[in-house]
């Protein structure tokens, strides 16, 4: 193997190390970081970069999906009928996603990171008050498998947003702790990250080449994320997700026109 082939190798197993760390400490597989990364620094369209980005996304977020239920079961029940929505949303959504224009495909995923991200650091100026009413405000549990729907749906058409959806919705509807919600959120973006991979996969969406060092990067550092995750207080760790996510969109957004 040539050395040059041999330095992207290893660039692209570190790459993959620290994309799982960050999405074990946030239950979002790396997604959010690897797909924009993927365009931008790798030249993918939109589409190819979130079907690679779910090479590593799968195995990451199985892994993070045990560690956390480890720590917060959740009712086998209510995971299952969370499995079951996901899925087959995430099916039927990434079949239109996938024979998308590409460059319609980046616009919607870049205003899908705006808009979170200005929405979550809206509620970080919330009184500790208001965070305090939100936070005991309950829902009949038993509709928190809706959520599913929502978040299979961002699934299929990009790649990645099903915890970033369906976190703050397990929080301030159903009042579920930030470490809890992540593991419901990981019921619901483990499978379907399996079922999407499928799905771009049969639409030649992949770059395996790429996503498989990615993945076995990620294997070795998931669990760590996870660890560490479990040592951060609440508070910071709600702080940390939206910053990221900020800089995330930003990142996104404005990189092209520098570029260009």
């Amino acid at each position: 193997m040539p050395s040059f082939a041999i330095t992207d190798l290893l660039t692209t197993l570190s790459l993959g190390a620290a994309l799982g760390f960050f999405g074990g400490v946030f239950g979002i597989g790396g997604g959010i970081i690897a797909i924009p990364m993927l365009v931008l620094a790798f030249g993918m369209n939109q589409a190819v970069a979130q079907g690679t980005a779910l090479v590593m996304m799968a195995p990451n977020l199985l892994i993070a999906w045990w560690r956390y239920n480890q720590r917060h079961p959740v009712a086998w029940r209510t995971a299952l009928q969370i499995v079951v929505l996901a899925s087959l949303t995430t099916w039927g959504v990434a079949q239109l996603a996938t024979g998308l224009n590409p460059n319609v495909l980046r616009t919607v995923f870049s205003m899908f990171l705006l808009l979170l991200a200005l929405r979550m650091l809206w509620q970080l100026r919330a009184t500790e008050s208001i965070q305090v009413a939100v936070n005991r405000s309950r829902f009949d549990l038993r509709l928190m498998p809706l959520v599913s729907i929502l978040g299979g749906s961002s699934m299929g058409l990009l790649g990645i947003g099903g915890g970033l959806l369906a976190t703050p919705l397990f929080t301030g509807v159903f009042g579920q702790q930030q470490t809890v919600a992540q593991s419901l959120s990981l019921a619901l973006v483990a499978p379907s990250s399996i079922i999407a991979l499928m799905t771009y996969s049969n639409a030649q969406r992949v770059d395996w080449s790429i996503g498989l060092p990615l993945a076995i990067g990620g294997l070795f550092t998931v669990s760590a994320g996870v660890a560490f995750a479990h040592r951060l207080p609440e508070h910071k760790m709600r702080t940390a997700f939206a910053w990221m996510l900020l800089f995330t969109a930003i990142w996104l957004l404005l990189r092209p026109f520098i570029l260009n």
